[in-house]
């Protein structure tokens, strides 16, 4: 892709090496593990470029000793963290550590150095933003709850943007205020929410009545449950599994993540972070060593919420039957401090559940997510815009609605990664109208037009 010259490339304050170098040490003095951050964050800068032509050689050149197919394998891993926390970052959250900020920050530095990776889209400068102000959001530096997949609830102050984030016009258009200076980071440890915070925040959600309804009455079955064990009462074995099933987008995995806060709330897990992991996660690539690896994943999940999107893939051979016969033995030894949440399409999870003896006598709670209703789809863009810091003109949203009516939808829709994608997009086209204006006031560089929600890409760089 060629710019003009207002639009030329220049190299970032951070490149994607010495950003992901700082996560590292953010990570070493929270006592994490370096290796874990710096593949977190390598995972979310492939995410966040996957789109961008040259990005796979500049990304493996950067993490080093790396390959194309770790590219495409990293950003597959990093997706569900441009409107979500890291696992690391979730992890922070709920420990209520001081260095959640400081973590938060370096991963938006490692999102804008991503913008640099190959030949910079419109695309990639809306996914840099939108993942940036989903890991702030989540660490409290910008204010409010979160909406499913991670989008920014509440309106958030403004904040100066990094010059990591301003280094190029395009990027500068990107976002205004997409991080906050590293220097504000409040020192303070933050206190651990409480059940009625969590649920506050899962009442809050858009839409997901039926699901909200479920949540509080599980809360109160184990609560009472609790309360008998303690006075010594008898009590039956109540599983604290779930099924979730639904269509995507639908805010599985932000429900999943405010179950596994409340359940540590309510003493039920000691950790209460979201461990987020698919098939590949699960499955080696030979018979025996599937075992092995599931069962690390769950050591590794103990004491939180283990979350298993689309569970229904580890049926059909061998390698899958292996990694469930080792999730319920797994789910059995660490009965006692370990959640399990399973997700995926309703019918095929029906089918996933009942196939096997050990799954049904386990997951006995089936919850399930309706899909959103056009008026709950403008809200959540609406909001998601102004999280991160973009206001959409009635016109705008206008444009938004028609979209909607003549998008089908289907098992195929994605619910609220629609209007997630519709805002990344809308971010780049505003990046690319505003390319030859040397000096965009804060008005032009926050608001959206009906023409940056124009799915018609003729006019725009490829």
């Amino acid at each position: 892709m060629s710019y003009p010259d207002s639009l030329a490339p220049q190299r970032p304050t951070l490149t994607l090496d010495q950003a992901l170098g700082a996560l590292v040490d953010v990570a070493e003095s929270a006592g994490l593990d370096a290796v874990t951050a710096r593949a977190e964050g390598a995972a979310l800068a492939a995410a966040v470029a996957e789109s961008a032509t040259g990005a796979a050689a500049s990304w493996a050149a950067a993490v080093g000793g790396a390959t194309t197919q770790d590219f495409f394998d990293a950003a597959t891993r990093g997706r569900r963290w441009r409107a979500a926390p890291t696992a690391t970052l979730s992890g922070l959250v709920a420990q209520g550590s001081s260095h959640t900020v400081p973590y938060a920050e370096a991963l938006a530095e490692v999102a804008s150095a991503a913008c640099d990776l190959g030949e910079p889209t419109m695309r990639v400068i809306g996914n840099a933003s939108v993942a940036a102000a989903a890991q702030l959001t989540a660490a409290g530096a910008r204010s409010g709850p979160t909406l499913p997949d991670g989008a920014p609830r509440t309106t958030s102050p403004r904040m100066t943007a990094t010059p990591a984030m301003t280094a190029t016009p395009a990027i500068a258009a990107m976002t205004a205020t997409a991080t906050a200076p590293r220097e504000s980071a409040p020192a303070e440890v933050m206190k651990p929410k409480s059940v009625d915070e969590l649920l506050a925040e899962l009442d809050a959600l858009i839409g997901l009545e039926r699901v909200k309804r479920e949540i509080h009455r599980q809360v109160a079955i184990l609560r009472v449950g609790r309360l008998r064990t303690e006075a010594k009462l008898k009590n039956p074995t109540i599983t604290r599994h779930l099924v979730f099933t639904g269509n995507p987008g639908t805010g599985k995995t932000t429900v999943a993540r405010l179950v596994s806060g409340i359940y540590k709330a309510m003493g039920l897990l000691t950790k209460g972070q979201l461990i987020e992991v698919d098939r590949s996660e699960l499955v080696a690539g030979y018979l025996g060593q599937t075992a092995v690896k599931t069962a690390d994943v769950v050591t590794k999940a103990a004491g939180s919420v283990l979350f298993i999107d689309e569970a229904y893939s580890l049926t059909g051979d061998d390698y899958g039957t292996e990694a469930v016969d080792t999730l319920v033995k797994e789910m059995e030894d660490k009965r006692d401090d370990l959640v399990v949440i399973v997700a995926g399409y309703p019918i095929p999870m029906e089918v996933f559940i009942a196939a096997n003896p050990g799954l049904s006598s386990r997951f006995r709670t089936i919850i399930e997510f309706d899909d959103y209703t056009d008026d709950e789809l403008v809200k959540i863009l609406t909001l998601l815009a102004d999280g991160a810091d973009y206001e959409l003109t009635p016109e705008a949203l206008a444009q938004f609605r028609g979209l909607l009516a003549a998008t089908p939808r289907g098992t195929t829709f994605g619910n609220g990664r629609f209007s997630r994608n519709m805002l990344e997009a809308a971010i780049g086209r505003q990046a690319w109208r505003l390319r030859e204006v040397d000096v965009p006031t804060t008005e032009q560089l926050r608001q959206l037009l009906p023409q940056d929600l124009d799915d018609d890409e003729q006019g725009e760089p490829t």
